[in-house]
């Protein structure tokens, strides 16, 4: 019978993830994708050995989610385009807020795009580009583009979630874990 306190205790890279009481490992996973379905499958399967054990959950995770469990996890993203500060920007944001707000209006959930394999001095001209672009789509369409950008971005924010650990806890050391929320944007990654 499993231990109701939580995983074996692991080493490694993972441990934190592992070896954190179940509902502060929900938490934490749920910065990465705000499906709560997605977040307690990936609990339920500690421990995992390796990133690419924990990763290839997560995208088994991503193709199970229901209508209802993709609609969650679209709403916990960010409704606001994130830009990097500066006046160089102003009409780009400008743009971008447009684009977007015709985007929610349309689709009724936030753009989701992970810019993981761009580089940072063409983001934004990619962001703008899909976002135009992915107007076009009907909403079946865009409903599916948009579920394999969230699975991409959660396995972006899982990677990074490994590599810094921020908020989470190892039980033994007695902190608290603090949902990274703000690690979103930090990143090129971040969906807008």
């Amino acid at each position: 019978m499993p231990d109701p306190a939580g995983p074996p205790a692991s080493s490694g890279p993972l441990e934190p993830l592992n070896t954190a009481p179940a509902d502060e490992a929900q938490r934490t996973l749920l910065t990465c994708c705000g499906s709560s379905h997605w977040a307690r499958k990936l609990t339920a399967h500690r421990p995992y050995p390796d990133l690419d054990a924990l990763l290839a959950a997560a995208d088994e995770a991503a193709y199970d989610l229901t209508p209802a469990d993709l609609t969650e996890a679209l709403a916990a993203e960010p409704l606001e385009p994130a830009l990097p500060p500066g006046s160089a920007y102003t009409a780009a944001a400008t743009a971008l807020r447009a684009a977007h707000a015709a985007y929610e209006s349309r689709f009724g959930h936030a753009f989701v795009i992970c810019l993981d394999a761009t580089a940072p001095s063409e983001a934004l001209d990619h962001l703008l580009a899909s976002l135009r672009d992915r107007l076009g789509n009907d909403p079946e369409e865009e409903l599916a583009v948009a579920a394999d950008e969230l699975r991409r971005a959660a396995r972006a924010r899982l990677t990074r979630l490994v590599h810094n650990w921020p908020g989470i806890a190892v039980p033994s050391q007695g902190r608290t874990a603090e949902p990274p929320r703000a690690a979103r944007s930090d990143s090129p990654y971040v969906p807008v």
